[in-house]
């Protein structure tokens, strides 16, 4: 081989190592987004509660004391279209009977204290679009669905005062669904730990026990016949 071909060679060698070096990057790269997709489908396939601290992990939440009905929770999933299409009944229910917030004289509650009613617990804020925007149609359902077997519980995670969100209630004439508020964001903050939440608007399911059966993260029409058979399958 001439001298006047060695710069040739050394050059193609040099493009074939750094093809080599970007192929092994892109490998690389390609099994890390495959272990981060494939750990969150598995959060989401089990209803969204595998938690941050490892498999089952539900953070302050309990989940002992919520027994698992298969029956329900096939029940639900076939109810699950139409308006509530992105509703994910959970494999294993969790227990929420514990996550406090205040209602609208400032008086601390908890979920414990609706056992015995199915509950439509809802996370919302007034800086929240989506949230406003759904918020007539869950008045809507509490007056048609409300009563001694089920209540909507909307919470304003609004930072601070309830005095923006109270003004949004009599603002587009919320007459129905109570008033509930979490200045501290504490109790969005422990349902994303369990992996409830990824975000406002949030609501679940939950059973006169004080279980979560399911949860539907994002908007819905919730004064909707879609709405109202899924509901009631866990009456």
């Amino acid at each position: 081989m001439s001298e006047g071909n060695s710069p040739k060679t050394d050059e193609t060698n040099g493009k074939r190592s750094n093809t080599l070096k970007m192929a092994v990057l892109a490998g690389v790269l390609g099994l890390a987004v495959g272990a981060a997709l494939y750990a969150f489908s598995g959060q989401i396939g089990n209803g969204g509660n595998g938690g941050e601290g490892g498999e089952g992990d539900v953070g302050p939440l309990a989940s002992a004391a919520c027994a698992v009905d298969e029956k329900l929770r096939t029940a639900l999933d076939a109810k699950a279209g139409g308006h509530l299409a992105a509703f994910k009944a959970l494999d294993r229910p969790i227990s929420v009977g514990e996550l406090a917030f205040d209602d609208e004289n400032g008086k601390t509650r908890n979920l414990t204290e609706w056992q015995g009613k199915t509950v439509l617990f809802n996370l919302w804020a007034t800086w929240c679009a989506p949230c406003r925007a759904e918020m007539p149609a869950l008045d809507g359902l509490q007056k048609d669905l409300g009563g001694d077997r089920f209540e909507v519980v909307p919470v304003s995670v609004d930072l601070g005062s309830p005095h923006k969100p109270k003004k949004f209630y009599r603002d587009i004439g919320m007459k129905n669904a109570g008033f509930f508020h979490d200045g501290d964001l504490a109790t969005l903050n422990v349902l994303k730990k369990a992996g409830l939440a990824f975000g406002l608007p949030a609501t679940l399911l939950v059973s006169d026990q004080s279980c979560v059966l399911g949860v539907l993260n994002g908007p819905a029409e919730w004064h909707s016949d879609d709405a109202k058979a899924l509901i009631s399958v866990a009456f």
